[in-house]
């Protein structure tokens, strides 16, 4: 019982300090965004976009990315709505997609608040 409950103590440690790892990256990762817009804009308004800029690790340049938006079930059904005239096909083709998705069910510890 005692191992017991130093495991919960070290697994409730590791949550508070994996919560604020995790937050201090989403401020990096904001601030990062935040000077890549800036740099990006700066470098095209005064023609630098096609430039390397040297780093002590490597180059920055700026480059063009395809970017798609995610695969969603209101997505496909727009999709099928296009070219499917019968509404009835698409209804249940939309409910088959969802009834095959796989789902799989996972036990995890949480932290609820009181």
């Amino acid at each position: 019982m005692d191992q017991f409950k130093e495991n919960i103590q070290k697994w409730a440690l590791i949550d508070s300090k994996l919560k604020t790892i995790n937050e201090h990256t989403k401020k990096l990762r904001d601030s990062k965004n935040e000077l890549s817009q800036f740099i990006s804009k700066y470098m095209i308004d005064n023609n630098l976009a096609d430039k390397k800029i040297k780093l002590g690790t490597g180059e920055i340049k700026i480059i063009e990315k395809k970017e798609y938006s995610t695969l969603s079930f209101s997505y496909i059904e727009v999709c099928l709505d296009n070219i499917i005239a019968d509404k009835e096909q698409v209804q249940f083709i939309m409910n088959y997609l969802r009834e095959q998705r796989d789902v799989s069910i996972v036990q995890e510890l949480r932290v609820v608040s009181k």
